[in-house]
């Protein structure tokens, strides 16, 4: 294992679709997965390519209904390139003789290599070293290099460069019954002699995109005179480049690319733009020179250095690497949020969930600057949230489990259950705790950063809309003397009715209970925070007066939390009714049960009626709050909670989970860090193979998990490294586990940057320096300052500084 290169040896059809997705390059902007530029649609075969944003709504008869979704847009192919002997076939893998093949993802510079060495049908043997990047600095532009070299033969060779828009939404089977025909053709033409543009349209948002492709072929130094015809048809052209070649003389074909939208600022038009930048263009060398810069400048701020655990490492920075792809400092002025499975495959359709809460953390102390941006993208849709919201009779803003293009809800209504083939209703859009989840980053924003100016100017509104909704949403049950939260599901998605009930949804989901108290008890620090100025404002343009607040206060202080067998939290009202399951005879029978509600249906069953759950649910609250602050959280609530509750909670609810989500692991690895660091490790190492060994067979080929792969790295990041953010000091507090050695890192809080050293026996923290000249960290107990430039060592056995 190398620690910056995924490397694959020898051509492996039936991997292919995961090498694809976890070869992705992207910018932020656009990303393309990493199938072979020979290859086309079909079979192990999908060159996806995805735009941040670049949605599309079509509708499907599904069996007598008309279904509507909206999709992330499989955009044009522009990786097609390809080649052959005047005499002979177009290469492909199945076409040839492979005498080599290796294929490498260089995360450092984000470049994807290939070297192959072949020998065709009438034995020419061929080497074909392939360079691909998508310009992390330019996040208009891609290029592909390509060294041919004849080892044993001289001839006419025929290339065949292409733009192909003729590509649909294809790439997960059990979405193939839907319509997934989201491009029209608008135009296409060569440009000066030595390139091609197209430029297509989604049907129905109407987003343009023009690429323009420029190939040349080189000698050396000097670029060649080559024969050139193109082709085209509607939503496609092709250039094809005719020239000789000699024995063992090598050829580079340069293949640069300029990809623009109608979404895009500052241009007159996509095609025109598009052929202006490709004409621009400097050679590959010169783009990957400027491309290797900015990935280094990346990993400056964001690398994680760990000692002891070399598998480990490689997939960390194999997460970071795509959580950078997809939400790259590119997004800072984009109207874009962050899909679930990055820009890296069409499953969940590209939509956005809840899964920022894994996600930000991570950025929020390295690159605030996006998740601001991203928050952003929940704030332009604060409109669509509140016609929600009004539109199920409730006050306030409901943000979609759901989101896309413009915010509404984009749940599908039916899914697809591909082992009994049956459609069946969903009823996931009940996950209320999203908007707990976005109130929460708006929070975390202003701890990781200080910055006032984002909750006056922004962040409040959604807060305190959100914190409107949760008041209404709670009814009081005077018997209890409670406020009840009614008709949910929660984050385990496996239950969302009772047994036989005819309408869904659950009551007094534990989880979001507690955290809708939580966004009660937030609003009134949001209120706290603003000048008056500010606060006059936003109580004028929301309709908010005191009593409103006062009555918030109320609500979140008397909300129901149910429990049940001394101590245990109920993970909804009733939840100890159902029926245990038979978790050792289904393993026994199925062997893989992670997605147990998919097994049940297809047997005529219901998982609704057993205590089994898809993920942490309850565990959730253990994963986002310290002990000491859910004490705080229970004792305002009026309920008793001591510590020894979380490990009995967490064995209870480990016993009854799949563990169907790839959040699972992240999760429970985190719950179990301080009482039970071994097993904690064990999660963690199961949650950095999740992707990397597609561990729930065939999900990852459909684009990564892109909140496991975050929790992984904010697991070493904040976990181990104990970081907790307090009153506007940052508090450390490591433990790492027995097999990691050391971690090194650099994190920004509040615009101060440090450098961390932390292993089993000292903590090393050093303030490199920011815009003011002292900083303070806090640790057991007591709040240091450090001047700029200034390093402290601490002695973690005897919890005393050393130096």
């Amino acid at each position: 294992m190398h620690r910056w290169k995924l490397v694959y040896e020898g051509w492996n059809t039936g991997r292919e679709p995961l090498r694809e997705a976890l070869c992705t390059l992207g910018n932020g902007n656009f990303a393309t997965r990493g199938a072979m530029e020979q290859m086309d649609a079909g079979g192990p075969h999908y060159p996806g390519t995805y735009i941040a944003g670049g949605y599309n709504r079509l509708s499907t008869d599904v069996s007598g209904r008309v279904i509507v979704n909206e999709d992330l847009v499989n955009w044009p192919n522009w990786l097609s390139l390809n080649f052959r002997p005047v005499d002979g076939d177009w290469h492909t893998p199945q076409s040839v003789e492979l005498l080599e093949y290796r294929q490498e993802l260089d995360l450092k510079h984000g470049v994807m290599e290939r070297v192959q060495r072949f020998r065709d049908s009438a034995g020419r043997e061929t080497s074909l070293h392939s360079r691909r990047i998508v310009h992390m600095a330019d996040m208009h532009l891609a290029g592909i290099e390509w060294t041919l070299t004849p080892e044993n033969w001289s001839g006419r060779v025929e290339l065949k460069s292409a733009l192909d828009g003729t590509v649909t939404n294809s790439g997960v089977a059990r979405y193939r019954q839907l319509n997934g025909q989201h491009l029209e053709p608008l135009d296409s033409a060569s440009i000066d002699d030595e390139g091609v543009f197209l430029l297509v349209q989604s049907v129905q948002s109407r987003i343009e995109m023009a690429q323009a492709a420029r190939t040349r072929i080189y000698d050396g130094a000097e670029q060649l005179e080559v024969e050139r015809q193109t082709n085209q048809k509607p939503g496609y052209v092709e250039e094809l480049l005719s020239f000789d070649c000699q024995q063992g003389q090598p050829l580079r074909i340069e293949k640069i690319v300029a990809l623009y939208t109608s979404r895009d600022w500052a241009i007159s038009s996509p095609g025109n733009e598009a052929c202006r930048a490709v004409e621009r263009a400097g050679s590959f060398d010169a783009l990957y020179r400027t491309h290797r810069l900015a990935w280094e400048r990346l990993w400056y701020r964001c690398d994680i250095e760990l000692e002891g655990v070399e598998d480990a490492q490689l997939a960390l920075r194999l997460h970071i690497f795509h959580l950078l792809q997809t939400v790259s400092p590119n997004i800072v002025e984009l109207d874009v949020g962050v899909p679930a499975r990055g820009l890296h495959g069409e499953a969940y359709r590209g939509h956005i969930f809840w899964d920022e809460l894994y996600i930000f953390p991570f950025l929020q102390l390295r690159l605030p600057e996006i998740t601001r941006a991203l928050l952003m993208y929940r704030y332009r849709r604060l409109d669509e949230a509140r016609r929600n919201a009004r539109e199920q009779g409730f006050n306030g803003a409901l943000y979609p489990w759901q989101s896309g293009s413009d915010g509404r809800e984009e749940t599908q209504v039916l899914h697809l259950n591909p082992r009994s083939g049956r459609w069946l209703p969903d009823n996931t859009h009940l996950q209320r705790h999203v908007n707990a989840a976005i109130a929460l980053n708006v929070w975390r924003q202003y701890q990781a950063t200080g910055r006032r100016d984002f909750i006056c100017t922004h962040g409040a509104r959604m807060v305190l809309e959100i914190a409107r909704f949760w008041a209404d949403i709670a009814v009081h049950n005077p018997e209890r003397d409670r406020y009840e939260i009614r008709g949910v599901v929660g984050p385990d998605e496996y239950h969302t009715a009772y047994p036989d009930a005819e309408r869904p949804g659950l009551n007094n989901n534990a989880y979001t209970n507690v955290m809708a108290a939580w966004v009660l008890e937030c609003a009134g620090r949001v209120v706290d925070l603003m000048d008056d100025d500010c606060q006059q404002e936003i109580f004028e343009d929301l309709l908010i007066d005191e009593d409103e607040v006062r009555q918030w206060d109320e609500v979140g202080r008397k909300i129901y939390v149910p429990f049940h067998d001394d101590g245990i939290i109920s993970q909804f009202e009733g939840y100890d009714d159902l029926e245990e399951f038979d978790w050792e005879g289904y393993r026994a029978k199925y062997g893989d049960i992670h997605r147990l509600d998919r097994i049940l249906e297809a047997e005529g069953d219901s998982v609704n009626r057993y205590k089994a759950s898809k993920q942490a649910d309850v565990l959730m609250l253990f994963y986002l709050f310290s002990a000491e602050r859910l004490a705080q959280l229970f004792e305002r609530l009026g309920y008793p909670f001591k510590p020894e509750m979380i490990p009995r909670n967490v064995d209870y609810y480990l016993r009854r989970t799949s563990h169907g989500s790839t959040l699972s692991a992240i999760v429970n690895s985190w719950v179990q860090a301080r009482g039970g660091r071994e097993r904690s490790w064990r999660w963690f190492e199961a949650g950095v193979r999740s992707d990397l060994a597609d561990v729930q067979g065939g999900t990852t080929p459909e684009g990564i998990h892109l909140g496991a792969m975050a929790g992984t790295v904010d697991l070493i990041q904040r976990c181990y490294s104990g970081i907790v953010l307090r009153e506007g000091v940052l508090w450390l507090n490591p433990q790492l586990p027995k097999d990691l050695k050391e971690i090194r890192s650099r994190i920004q809080y509040r615009g101060h940057w440090f450098r961390f050293q932390i292993n089993h026996e000292r903590l090393t923290v050093t303030f490199e320096g920011a815009w003011e000249p002292y900083a303070r960290i806090g640790f057991d107990g007591k709040v240091y300052t450090f001047k700029r430039g200034e390093t402290k060592v601490f002695d973690l056995a005897t919890r005393t500084e050393i130096s």
